[in-house]
């Protein structure tokens, strides 16, 4: 894989997407921060005439200026175009019903978005979160009429608990409604969590993984250093970038370590951190697409470039050990040599997982 143009299916579906989905959170200045219209037209134009085809959007992405955006540039293209949009949050403050997973939040976003978008079709319809209050089959029949109604083509999921993942996808199976082919969560060297249930659950379950964020919040591209994370601890929880990283989580001794290791494999290619980072989560056999958001032209020419990067196995033994998640149980406890001696009987049987 060498090019944006080497496509590859989505899950256990027949449709075929780039390697790098097109993340356009960025797209519009509305929250603060973000590309103005023109600068994300060319980040938009360098990722399509490259035979990019996946792009993803949310129906509340800076206040809709996203998905306006997409639209835009998507018109002479349409065709040509996987577009994968999200419901879930509120955009009316003050409003319960404006966000959730219920069904009149569902089919209000949906029309919403079309709207946004100006086009008759979702390729793919994320759930963006667990709201924790709607019933597994409201949600699941909402989204099989959506799909039946040719308004969506596909469903997905965001950010739930994998426990919830299987029983919604168990519910399609049993009553022949549309199933999930992806899961989009947070993963990367940083965010390993999702290794121990999200994504063996998606490899089970016909999901394809894209992953958001791989670069760690930019903590993997080496922006930030030790300096960023004493300040960012004096002054406590601030509006500084490396503050509001560093509230998340992703700043610490353990990521920064992490980025140097990404930063000496990247001297070892002739990369760029960004581009190692990125080329790391590709290698995941469940990964179909990492999703690259970015702000400048610059950046994404950069991130674009992760698909020509490989990665020794040396190499991704280094990466792998540099942050490698500590075992939970169940997983820690079936692993003990004297539990395994009593499931086996001393005998060496294969595994599927």
């Amino acid at each position: 894989m060498t090019a944006l143009d080497q496509y590859r299916l989505l899950g256990r579906s027949g449709l075929r997407i780039s390697p790098l989905a097109l993340g356009t959170m960025t797209f519009g200045t509305e929250w603060g921060w973000g590309a103005d219209p023109d600068e994300a037209r060319r980040i938009f134009d360098l990722y399509v005439d490259r035979g990019g085809n996946f792009i993803d959007t949310a129906v509340n992405y800076t206040n809709g200026a996203s998905e306006r955006l997409v639209g835009q540039f998507a018109r002479d293209k349409r065709d040509r175009l996987v577009l994968a949009t999200k419901f879930t949050m509120a955009r009316d403050p003050g409003n319960p019903n404006s966000g959730g997973n219920h069904r009149l939040n569902m089919m209000r976003s949906v029309e919403q978005s079309l709207r946004q978008l100006a086009t008759d079709r979702i390729e793919l319809l994320y759930l963006h979160g667990w709201d924790a209050t709607t019933q597994p089959h409201e949600v699941m029949r909402g989204l099989d009429d959506l799909v039946r109604s040719g308004k969506v083509l596909y469903v997905g999921i965001c950010n739930t608990p994998a426990w919830r993942i299987s029983q919604l996808q168990t519910l399609a199976e049993l009553r022949g409604w549309s199933p999930f082919v992806a899961l989009q969560i947070e993963y990367n060297l940083v965010e390993r969590t999702v290794e121990h249930e999200l994504i063996p659950l998606a490899a089970a379950l016909g999901l394809g993984v894209l992953p958001w964020s791989p670069l760690g919040g930019g903590v993997l591209t080496g922006k930030y250093t030790r300096a960023d994370l004493r300040d960012s601890q004096e002054r406590g929880v601030g509006t500084t970038r490396a503050s509001i990283i560093a509230s998340s989580g992703l700043l610490n001794e353990r990521s920064l370590d992490a980025a140097e290791m990404v930063r000496a494999v990247a001297a070892e290619l002739g990369a760029t951190p960004s581009q190692v980072a990125i080329a790391w989560t590709l290698a995941n056999p469940a990964v179909g697409a990492p999703v690259i958001g970015a702000r400048t032209l610059q950046q994404a020419e950069d991130n674009f470039g992760a698909v020509g990067i490989s990665l020794s196995p040396e190499q991704m033994a280094r990466l792998d050990q540099a942050t490698a998640p500590e075992p939970i149980f169940p997983g820690r406890f079936l692993r003990r040599p004297m539990v395994e001696q009593l499931i086996f009987g001393g005998a060496t049987v294969a595994r599927r997982g």
